[in-house]
């Protein structure tokens, strides 16, 4: 069985998925790619109830190479972003406060600094029919210099080296979404500066050093 490895990650972490609450019933896909092949959830099927045989494999032109299932419909969507980025996996889900956030807003600002392991602001692609090349072209385009993008009145898209790490993006996008949707219901969440973000930057870059005790 080709990318026999990476179906079963899918299987795995399209289970995590729908147990964390990002997807409902057939909603959300995954992908991982190897050289010129993509191994993808597959269309109709609920992430939980995935099995490695019922992932289909494509290469990177969307031609069919192994499995009896069709591939999932944003197949395209899951391409046009493997060819504009450095990607090995793409999470996409339907999750709530992240389609909250991508059913009113133009954009996610850092209301925390973590926003700054997706790149900073998250941008919301424009609406677009799911499955056509224009929702393709509006993610890639959203995706510009970043690791995670919501999707106009649709849901989330998030990208890793490895899909434990586009899957941990995931996670954290959802947080941030509902870290904000839960303060604008306090009052108006702060956003943080260009200059308070790059202060993280440095820290980051420039930890502090704790002597050894000598005893």
């Amino acid at each position: 069985m080709l990318l026999a490895e990476q179906r079963r990650l899918l299987c795995d972490y399209g289970r995590r998925a729908a147990a964390l609450g990002l997807v409902v019933g057939t909603a959300g896909n995954l992908s991982v790619r190897s050289g010129d092949l993509v191994a993808v959830t597959p269309s109709g099927v609920s992430l939980e109830r995935l099995e490695p045989e019922s992932c289909p494999v494509v290469d990177v032109d969307g031609r069919l190479v192994e499995g009896d299932l069709q591939p999932s419909s944003e197949t395209p969507m899951h391409l046009a972003v493997y060819t504009a980025t450095g990607a090995s996996a793409v999470v996409h889900t339907h999750s709530t406060f992240g389609t909250v956030v991508a059913t009113t807003m133009a954009e996610l600002p850092p209301v925390h600094y973590t926003a700054l392991l997706l790149g900073g602001t998250v941008r919301v692609a424009e609406y677009a029919t799911y499955g056509t090349p224009e929702l393709a072209a509006a993610v890639r385009a959203a995706l510009k210099d970043r690791r995670a993008a919501l999707l106009a009145n649709h849901g989330g898209v998030t990208i890793g080296h490895d899909l434990d790490s586009a899957f941990e993006a995931t996670r954290l996008l959802e947080w941030l979404c509902e870290v904000y949707v839960r303060a604008k219901g306090v009052g108006e969440p702060r956003v943080l500066t260009e200059e308070q973000l790059a202060a993280v930057v440095q820290r980051a870059l420039h930890p502090p050093v704790f002597p050894r005790r000598e005893d």
